[in-house]
């Protein structure tokens, strides 16, 4: 299996600043938009994308480190130690001792609850069957629009999970009866999924709204323009002031995270920034110099910079 940070492109130490710019650098360059039908590109866009979302949350960083977790998230056996459990607050381990002698039968219905029990003075034992949690990782679009995933529960087993509209970094899903058998009769345990949302190369998440930032050329911002703006609902046109500066603010109202539980939907800010051509011609540079000739003006001055 990979090393993470290797599939960064990073070594171990690296800063959390590090992380961030070498996905964002390699998100803008694999993502799946910009190579489309590029089986081999996505799988690497898939594999960075998984590296950031772990080695970005200094939890599960500190745990991967450790080798608590492996590179897909998922509980590693260490020490003699075993991860049983796990619900909104975290889990539990058990310990094997195997030098010691024990009913196995008792030591895996406390740990499975599933297909074992025993009679006590002519009861049957009941216990309700263990709860067992899982990661999920969704695109971030996924998680702003609402999306329908199917995971493997183990035992050959798969379930389509809905995932709501405006669901959050972290959120974990509570999936009633999905968890081990119970013991006697008893009812099954419940399956937690913990919702693991992929950064965007170009979109930004901050509470109910949408931040983006929009690069304009020079005529666009200085004469105004109505231009295509991507939001997480397709595109839409937006109209430029003229006159415009690089870091302008518009808002898409509307545009932003769905409403939950009554609320409004959010805002979607879009941040402009004012991109000169990639090789001036001269007949670009002439006129600038003849113009700045007769509106000299110092941009720093108003910022206080000078």
């Amino acid at each position: 299996m990979k090393d993470l940070y290797s599939v960064l492109g990073l070594k171990r130490g690296a800063s959390s600043e590090e992380i961030k710019s070498a996905y964002r650098k390699l998100a803008k360059k694999l993502h799946p938009d910009l190579n489309p039908g590029d089986s081999k590109t996505e799988q690497q866009f898939k594999d960075v994308s998984q590296a950031y979302a772990i080695l970005s949350d200094p939890e599960k960083r500190k745990r991967y480190d450790a080798g608590e977790i492996d590179a897909s998230g998922n509980e590693t056996a260490r020490g003699g130690f075993y991860r049983s459990s796990a619900s909104q607050g975290g889990g539990k381990y058990s310990h094997f001792d195997f030098g010691d002698e024990a009913d196995l039968g008792d030591i895996f219905s406390d740990l499975f609850g599933r297909g074992f029990s025993r009679k006590e003075k002519g009861r049957t034992f009941r216990q309700r069957g263990t709860d067992i949690s899982y990661r999920l990782s969704v695109g971030f679009l996924e998680a702003v629009n609402g999306a329908r995933k199917r995971i493997q529960l183990g035992e050959g087993r798969t379930l389509d999970v809905n995932i709501p509209p405006g669901t959050e970094d972290g959120q974990t899903l509570r999936l009633k009866g999905q968890g081990l058998g119970g013991m006697g009769g008893a009812p099954a345990g419940d399956a937690y999924i913990e919702i693991q949302v992929q950064p965007h190369p170009h979109f930004e998440r901050h509470g109910s709204d949408i931040h983006l930032d929009l690069p304009v050329s020079l005529s666009e911002a200085v004469l105004g323009a109505s231009i295509p703006v991507p939001t997480v609902e397709g595109k839409v046109t937006m109209k430029i002031p003229p006159g415009s500066n690089s870091g302008s603010t518009l808002r898409l109202k509307g545009k932003g995270m769905p409403a939950r539980r009554g609320g409004q939907r959010g805002d979607q800010y879009v941040k402009l920034k004012v991109m000169l051509p990639e090789k001036p011609d001269s007949e670009l540079k002439d006129f600038i110099s003849e113009w700045s000739k007769k509106h000299s003006y110092n941009p720093r001055a108003k910022a206080g910079l000078v």
